[in-house]
């Protein structure tokens, strides 16, 4: 953080004083986590108002301006969403600008098809990418195909497509090589060295200065560059980046040495055949749209995986620092329900005693530290361990925020401080005391009806369960898989969308006590010995699936989808890539690449199994060990499979297996993989999702070299592999790397512990020497294919937002309910959605600016922009279709809503206006450029055509619409 401060405070004080010398200068910003620490702690008045000056008169432009520049791999829709809101919320309040042009050159490592849409859905003009697999680019490059019209969406098509531009072989860097110098080339202010530059000035890798000597031959390599790029592209409009990586960093060096060499070449165009002006992004794509050319349309395929060479597959990241993936997921997904309950809460309890703006910067604080996690060297683990431990911190430190805040509204509306104490743990962990009562306050952050199971940590066996009116709740206790000293009692609740419950956790009490679960140990099994001919067989069944494990090897064996009668050979175990550290001796993994030796290698020679078995869930608990004499196991396995009693809503309980995971601590070097080897003829056809929004195919591919590494895909939430007639689909709470190897096989990986000696990974501590234990969970569903198409967008979303767990003692008399709550056990939700939408957002951001586009630049004008607490009043309502065109006759249908209706449970709706994605565009005065295609020759812009009347809104598949809502002030 020290380094990013002092890094930021040259970039801008230095860029902002070098534009305001020079007419023709221009600068792009890109990520907002820098600019806003300027800003907010460095920048003076005076600058302050150059920025708005320079901004106004179009030589400062912010591209992209979200937090950050997010990765496109590992990252969840919901939070690049977060992000790109929050900066332009902070640009379009600040400065009345909006951006219409992504940068996303830098480094996201490889491009998913889910971004042009979102950019597309934001207001962008056009794209920019540059990291994809280097074959690929070889072949556009050569045949001028580098920029075309990308329909990310297949369902959404031509209506959010967006012109892309693909960086060239140079990527977003000038070129560092000079023929007549062994100095590096245009990077004249070096290379910054932050927090302590050093105190001559002088940095390291400094590009010869410009003279009257070199100008010539400068600007001769400046030219055959220009030249060799414009080659490659079917307009004389050539984008140079001047700049790379941590540069400007001492702006008045660099364009000095600049301006120099743009006179020298303007004044000598007609010799060098080159004119050379500064430029912004939107320069560019302004004078590439007015060309007028018809474009090639590319569908909705990504740009992943990205190798740079042969061995050079970036497939590692997608599972490097598995913990931070895990915490920043659960993060998320705690803003989430944070965010729709204080929203509920302001609404429905105006006079309510928690202040508001204090409530709101306990939410901005896991806003903005989900946000900035997403970063491209930050979700992804290719960070060094003290940035990766400011993530963690920034994440806990939001995260203790919103669940200190979701336990003062419950108190505050309870009316019950003097009573109790409410302690917060998220999910699915907690601690009890067995000689006092407990309760738990579970909220389920959804907008419709779950039914689940949510687990407490206690201390004795012998516990009860009783909702809010007294009835007993069925519950199953038993010992816990993490410590030999408690036990874990599953809690079965049915919660309506948006709601919380309460239940009362006791001692003992007879005959409404929890089930304990009983347990039988198997003897350990050796591998390596077993008996392959006669095998022992005993299934484990509820009303879906019938899971079958053989004695002689403590294996799964088969599962049986109930309902089809139909029977999948079914077996799991652990394996392990080997990989190289030493540069020497050949490709190595790191952070960032996967490079294995060879084909991954079986873990374990000995599995231990226990079955826990009880009334509502049988768990299945498998322990590997390297030998059969072992103490300790590194693997373990847990699978889960619940029985819902009559009267519960179990239809989703019933049709997932969920499967816990523990593994390491890893040897060193080693790369961790659970390969699931079944009996479906996938023939190595694999389906992986792209940010937990659309599903991509991934058939095997056969390389020369690094076969293994380039046919590793990121999971963000779902994969799948299939048959004819059956798929088995696979749900994450974390993304991980996923492969399919061989026929009806699919591998994930879960985590690594790695260490190299190549020079650059050593200085920025990127060696990724992880000896955590890592404890990811997979469900896994299992059926027909159109089974599975009903049951996957629902359970991915119950996976990713699991009720929230508050818990709590009472220390006197139990707490005051209020009327509603002592009269009804279940009450209704305040917001429902039909099933094929999603409740996406639901929060107030506080924005202080106003949504009229000509009002707000007024007042940014005049310095009224930030004047005022935040605005309590709107609303932020975004809903997603989640069903594709096609993938089901009733789900994929259009739907039309009501939203005053939708939204009746919060108050009385009068106004509700459409927004672009991230709010700052009112839908129906964004024209957006329509770039030609043969499909459509004709059109230059789009235009909104549905108009919002009577509060009625039509959700296509696969769109998300977002909206201000403003109700009635009580």
């Amino acid at each position: 953080q020290e380094s990013m401060h002092a890094y930021a405070a040259n970039v801008y004080t230095t860029v902002i004083e070098e534009l305001m010398k020079g007419k023709e200068r221009k600068f792009i910003a890109v990520e907002q986590e820098f600019f806003r620490l300027w800003w907010d702690v460095v920048a003076t008045d005076t600058q302050k108002q150059q920025v708005h000056q320079l901004l106004q008169e179009g030589r400062l432009e912010f591209v992209i301006g979200g937090q950050v520049m997010h990765d496109e791999a590992v990252t969840l829709i919901d939070d690049q969403i977060l992000q790109l809101t929050e900066g332009h919320g902070f640009l379009y309040e600040t400065f009345g600008f909006r951006p219409q042009f992504s940068w996303h050159v830098v480094d996201p490592f490889g491009a998913s098809a889910t971004t042009p849409t979102l950019f597309a859905l934001a207001g962008f003009n056009a794209h920019l990418i540059s990291r994809i697999d280097y074959d690929l680019k070889a072949d556009m490059q050569k045949n001028k195909k580098l920029q075309f019209v990308w329909q990310g969406s297949p369902s959404l098509s031509e209506k959010q497509e967006i012109f892309t531009h693909v960086m060239d072989q140079y990527s977003y860097c000038t070129p560092s090589q000079l023929p007549f110098s062994n100095r590096s080339g245009f990077f004249w202010n070096g290379f910054a060295t932050f927090p302590d530059p050093p105190k001559d000035g002088v940095y390291p890798n400094m590009s010869l200065p410009v003279t009257d000597a070199n100008l010539h031959l400068y600007a001769q390599t400046m030219v055959a560059n220009i030249k060799e790029r414009a080659a490659w592209f079917r307009t004389g409009d050539v984008l140079w980046p001047w700049g790379c990586d941590k540069q400007f960093f001492n702006a008045s060096v660099q364009y000095s040495n600049m301006d120099l060499l743009v006179d020298y070449i303007n004044k000598h165009s007609a010799e060098f055949g080159v004119t050379v002006q500064y430029a912004t992004v939107s320069d560019y794509f302004q004078a590439v749209y007015n060309r007028n050319l018809t474009w090639e349309i590319r569908d909705s395929q990504d740009f992943l995986p990205y190798s740079t060479e042969p061995f050079q597959a970036w497939t590692g990241f997608y599972a490097s620092r598995s913990t931070l993936k895990g915490i920043a997921r659960r993060a998320s997904s705690l803003l989430y329900a944070g965010e729709s309950f204080f929203t509920q809460y302001v609404q429905k309890h105006p006079e309510g005693s928690i202040c508001k703006c204090k409530a709101l910067k306990q939410l901005q604080s896991l806003r903005w530290a989900v946000s900035e996690v997403q970063h491209h060297d930050g979700i992804t683990g290719t960070e060094s361990p003290k940035v990766k431990d400011m993530y963690m911190n920034n994440l806990m430190y939001g995260m203790f925020n919103v669940k200190k805040l979701m336990a003062s509204i419950i108190f505050d509306i309870n009316n019950a401080k003097k009573n109790g104490e409410v302690y917060s743990s998220v999910y699915t962990k907690g601690s009890g005391k067995p000689d006092v009562d407990q309760y738990v306050v579970v909220y389920n952050p959804l907008a419709w009806n779950i039914t689940t199971f949510v687990t407490v940590s206690v201390s004795n066996e012998a516990m009860s369960v009783y909702d809010e009116l007294g009835h007993s709740v069925p519950a199953q206790v038993q010992s816990s898989v993490e410590s030999q000293s408690t036990y874990d009692l599953y809690i079965l609740v049915e919660i309506n969308g948006l709601s919380y419950k309460k239940y009362s956790i006791k001692p003992l009490d007879g005959k409404h006590s929890a089930f304990i679960g009983s347990s039988i140990k198997y003897k350990r099994r050796d591998l390596t010995g077993a008996d392959q001919q006669s095998r022992r067989l005993f299934p484990v069944v509820n009303n879906c699936y019938q899971i079958v494990f053989d004695q002689n090897t403590n294996l799964m064996h088969s599962i049986t989808e109930r309902e089809t009668n139909q029977t999948v050979q079914f077996t799991q175990e652990f394996f392990e890539y080997h990989v190289n550290g030493d540069t020497k001796k050949g490709p190595i993994s790191d952070n960032y690449l996967f490079a294995p030796n060879a084909s991954a290698v079986p873990v374990s020679k000995a599995v231990g199994l226990e079955v826990m078995s009880g009334s509502l869930m049988t768990e299945i608990r498998q322990y590997f060990y390297s030998n059969v004499t072992s103490q300790d196991y590194i693997y373990a396995v847990y699978t889960r499979l619940y029985s819902v009693p009559e009267g519960y809503d179990g239809k989703l309980l019933c049709h997932r297996i969920e499967q816990e995971y523990s593994v390491g601590p890893l040897e060193l070097n080693r790369e961790a993989v659970l390969r699931t080897s079944t009996s479906l003829n996938t023939r190595q056809l694999l389906y992986t999702d792209n940010n937990g929004y659309q599903m991509q195919r991934r058939p095997f591919k056969a390389y020369v070299n690094n076969t293994v590494a380039r046919n590793y895909y990121p999971m963000v939430q779902t994969a799948y592999i299939e048959d004819d007639t059956t798929r088995l689909m696979l749900l994450a709470e974390r993304a991980h790397g996923v492969s399919s190897q061989g026929n009806g096989q699919v591998e994930v990986m879960l985590h690594r512990r790695l260490w190299n000696n190549l020079q650059w990974d050593l200085d920025n501590s990127l060696t990724l020497n992880d000896s955590s234990v890592v404890r990811p969970v997979i469900w896994l569903i299992l059926g027909p294919k159109a089974v599975t198409n009903t049951l996957h967008r629902t359970s991915g979303l119950a996976l990713e937002h699991r009720p929230v767990v508050l818990f709590g003692t009472l220390s006197g008399d139990k707490p005051k309910l209020p009327r509603r709550l002592q009269q009804n056990s279940v009450y209704d939700s305040p917001v429902t959605v039909p099933p094929n939408l999603h409740l996406q957002t639901l929060s107030i951001p506080g924005w202080r600016y106003s949504s009229n586009h000509a009002e707000q630049v007024r007042n940014v004008r005049m310095g009224k922009q930030k004047q005022g607490d935040a605005d309590f009043r709107r609303v932020l309502l975004r809903i997603r279709h989640l069903y594709e065109v096609g993938e089901d006759p009733v789900l994929s249908q259009p739907v039309m809503v009501d939203l005053k209706s939708v939204l009746k449970g919060l108050g009385s709706v009068v106004a509700v206006e459409e927004r672009t994605l991230t709010g700052t565009w009112d839908v129906n005065t964004l024209e957006r450029w329509k770039w030609k295609t043969a499909q459509y020759p004709g059109k230059r812009f789009f235009n909104s055509t549905e108009a919002l009347e009577d509060f009625i809104v039509t959700f296509h598949p696969k769109e998300i619409k977002t909206f201000f809502v403003y109700f009635q002030v009580q």
